[in-house]
């Protein structure tokens, strides 16, 4: 058992939303019945370690509301440890209205997140963070894209954490409309890679931050400026891999899984940051992170909702179990 004093391990950053999905297909205008949940790339990442054993912290604002309630308890629900997640009485909660898609599309979203809890966030709300216990921290470009004090805070994150010796990964997670112009997006999301110690973005990310096309030639962007390795998310087609983990210079590509059923694709991506970054955290060699990344990001698109399809230990051991997981030895 751990003490409920014992300061996280892996520390995740950035807003969590109430999210209301809709009940039945249509237009929301349309729709009457919602359903309840919470929404986050970055929570949905938290989310996914803790259920995958690791003391996972989480660190932002809500609304002193109803819908912040619910985050608090739906989060800490999960296991994760919300010390670092402030209740601010002067801004709300934000929320996220989802439509319900058919076969697989990507299902339209509303958002009213303007002037939220969470966009308030500054560098002043990680002062209680002991950087000095942390392993591994996980960052993603939606924080900077809210506002000039998100931004300040996603620098001083990656800083500490540099500072500190853990390791850092970064998932774009691309949010344009948040952005002034795709030059200023670019410029400081490729600025944050360049801090991080493992890069992931889906390909069409990469060859909009990076004005490349290949899979190869965006890794080697990132790697000469800074990162140690750059995983790319292929869709169905798999990923890519190419870097220095473990003092081994290493490219490669891993397949990805068949899914008989699509039915909810938002999330994918976050499941397989929770497949790679585990991996990579159990010591697993970069083929086995990928197909790691590649299988939970499989589980996640079989189900309804942004985070429902990630597993727990027991249920991803079932599941590497049936599925033989490629080695380099």
């Amino acid at each position: 058992m751990r003490s409920p004093d014992t300061p996280p391990e892996v520390l995740a950053f950035g807003e969590a939303m109430t999210m209301f999905v809709a009940e039945h297909q249509g237009e929301l205008s349309d729709v009457e019945h919602f359903q309840r949940r919470i929404a986050g790339a970055d929570t949905n990442v938290a989310i996914g370690l803790a259920r995958l054993g690791r003391r996972v912290g989480w660190l932002s604002r809500v609304g002193n509301d109803g819908f912040g309630r619910y985050i608090r308890r739906t989060l800490e629900a999960e296991g994760l440890d919300c010390r670092y997640l402030i209740n601010d009485p002067e801004h709300p909660t934000g929320l996220v209205f989802k439509e319900r898609a058919a076969d697989g599309a990507d299902p339209h979203v509303e958002y009213f997140r303007r002037g939220s809890a969470a966009s308030h966030l500054s560098p002043d709300d990680a002062a209680a963070v002991d950087f000095g216990a942390l392993r591994h921290l996980h960052a993603t470009g939606i924080p900077p894209a809210l506002s000039p004090g998100c931004r300040e805070l996603s620098w001083h994150m990656l800083d500490k954490a540099r500072e500190a010796g853990a390791s850092i990964s970064f998932d774009p997670n691309l949010r344009p409309s948040l952005w002034d112009s795709d030059a200023e997006m670019a410029t400081t999301l490729n600025a944050m890679a360049a801090k991080s110690d493992w890069v992931l973005p889906g390909l069409a990310e990469g060859q909009r931050l990076t004005g490349l096309s290949s899979h190869q030639d965006i890794a080697d962007f990132y790697l000469e400026r800074g990162a140690k390795a750059v995983i790319i998310k292929l869709g169905p087609e798999g990923s890519y891999y190419r870097g220095v983990i473990g003092g081994r210079e290493q490219s490669l590509m891993v397949p990805g899984l068949p899914v008989a059923e699509v039915v909810d694709t938002v999330g994918a991506g976050d499941g397989f940051a929770v497949g790679v970054i585990s991996a990579l955290l159990d010591g697993r060699s970069p083929r086995e992170a990928l197909h790691r990344g590649n299988l939970i990001g499989a589980e996640a698109v079989q189900v309804r909702g942004d985070m429902e399809g990630l597993p727990h230990r027991a249920r991803l051991e079932q599941l590497e179990a049936l599925i033989d997981t490629p080695t380099d030895r």
